[in-house]
């Protein structure tokens, strides 16, 4: 068992080689784009980019997914890469093609205008270029080959990143800069995974086969629904807060929510692996201790995460170890706030990610819908509730209430239909070493200098690793003696 985990452990580093460098590289931008563009055309940005989010599960419709459940299996892996592809190929051409004929009510819909129509037109591009992307990066996935993905991965985001950089600061294209960038990385990343498509099209292609067709669709289209609820939870509040604090403020939430990449950096490489590495495993005699044991490594390491970060990021952000440069520049700061939400946030989505054994082993993706649907309606009902009172501080409460709804749920439903050995024992006593760590810096926050504060923060996430491997740990069993017979 401790095998397994130690392979599950290198697979999440390889495939998050690629995840760390992609989200760093992102959030290098991030202080770029605070120094380079206004509060409102950052928002504007954000806006678009949140309405993208939701059209991209709704052009994948559900198929990555699909296509790894049914590939797992199938003797003829090529023919179930054909029928994702293809269709995929001819159901994303009529998409776009419908997009580009609403763009204009799209564009009121993410509420930048119609004066911003144009960003709707560019966001096509990276809709469909996205969707190809990414049958090919589950293929990947599927074959285990995570250091072609992460590659692939990483050299996307370069061509990404270099053509921010390029576009904004050198051609002074504005906020088009970044969806132009967005389209040549995701050009790259095409480019470089036509090998891996090529073969899986080359040669005579394979019959049309309905029943397979419909198989996978009825497996896909739940995650459809189930995938735009789960995005709600993170991008309904951009629509919401442009109405009622306005885009200047949802400029100040966007960049101080992008700090929680680094808790979804965690979440991210674990859920590369995670998915393949379960179904690879199902069949073992240990596979439920096995999933259950995972549980408890990943809360540990996540809790001691999303303490570092919240503790310490906001020093960071306000101190001046880069001179007159910060992290983020300071009409931004009035969002910090809501970084340690947005991090509980992505905390207990890793933990909705664990509990994804349940629908996938028994095949019923169906609930991953109602379940998101949850989330959803917690974090509208929270934005709603809040935003009029606290500001954007609310919008992060909204994050936190959703994602933990969305956790516990799916944790029942994977409980009743296929049961694991969760250690509850181990995984409370990481929690309250958690909140403890926690409510102890809040209240030397009251009296402490903020010298005397930062010292503690560190020590306390020092003693953290200790006191976490004695929760975590197991004592082996003493071997018995030999027994010889007189």
């Amino acid at each position: 068992m401790t095998k397994d985990i130690i392979r599950l452990g290198k697979e999440t580093l390889v495939y998050g080689t690629s995840t760390v460098v992609a989200r760093l590289l992102n959030f290098c931008l991030v202080p770029f784009y605070t120094y380079y563009l206004a509060t409102a055309d950052y928002g504007i940005v954000a806006s678009v980019f949140a309405l993208v989010a939701l059209l991209n599960v709704v052009f994948l419709f559900g198929m990555d997914q699909s296509y790894l459940r049914f590939a797992s299996e199938a003797q003829d892996k090529k023919e179930v890469f054909q029928h994702c592809f293809y269709g995929l190929l001819f159901y994303g051409l009529a998409l776009g093609i419908l997009m580009y004929f609403f763009a204009k009510p799209l564009a009121y819909v993410a509420g930048i205008g119609a004066e911003n129509v144009r960003l709707i037109y560019l966001a096509i591009f990276i809709l469909f270029l996205d969707m190809l992307n990414m049958i090919a990066f589950t293929k990947l996935r599927l074959q285990r080959r995570a250091w072609y993905f992460a590659g692939v991965r990483t050299a996307s985001i370069v061509v990404n990143v270099l053509g921010n950089i390029i576009f904004i600061a050198v051609l002074k294209w504005g906020v088009e800069s970044i969806f132009w960038a967005n389209i040549f990385g995701s050009l790259a990343s095409l480019l470089l995974l036509s090998p891996v498509m090529w073969e899986e099209l080359k040669g005579k292609p394979c019959r049309f086969n309905p029943a397979l067709q419909k198989q996978m669709l009825k497996f896909a289209w739940p995650f459809v629904p189930a995938g735009l609820a789960s995005l709600l939870v993170s991008v309904i509040d951009k629509p919401i807060l442009v109405q009622l604090v306005g885009l200047s403020e949802v400029g100040i939430y966007q960049a101080n929510f992008k700090i929680g990449v680094f808790m979804m950096l965690i979440v991210s490489m674990f859920d590369q692996a995670w998915r393949p590495f379960f179904l690879s495993h199902a069949k073992d005699p240990d596979a439920k201790p096995l999933f259950a044991r995972v549980l408890t490594f990943f809360t540990a390491f996540a809790a001691w995460v999303l303490l570092g970060l919240s503790l310490l990021m906001p020093d960071i952000i306000r101190s001046n170890i880069f001179g007159s440069f910060h992290l983020i520049a300071p009409q931004y700061w009035g969002g910090l706030s809501v970084i340690p939400l947005v991090l509980t946030g992505y905390f207990f989505y890793g933990l909705y990610i664990n509990f994804m054994v349940g629908p996938v082993m028994t095949k019923r993706s169906r609930v991953l819908m109602w379940i998101t649907l949850a989330g959803a309606a917690t974090s509208i009902a929270v934005n709603l509730t809040l935003v009029p009172k606290v500001g954007i501080i609310g919008a992060g409460w909204a994050v936190a209430c959703s994602y933990a709804v969305m956790a516990g749920c799916l944790f029942v439903f994977t409980q009743k239909v296929y049961p694991l050995p969760y250690q509850y024992i181990r995984l409370g006593l990481l929690l309250l070493l958690t909140a403890a760590i926690a409510l102890t810096v809040w209240l030397a926050g009251k009296s402490f200098t903020p010298g005397q504060l930062l010292q503690l923060k560190v020590g306390l996430l020092c003693m953290y690793p200790l006191v976490a491997w004695l929760i975590i740990s197991e004592k082996r069993r003493p071997r018995q003696p030999l027994q010889t017979t007189p």
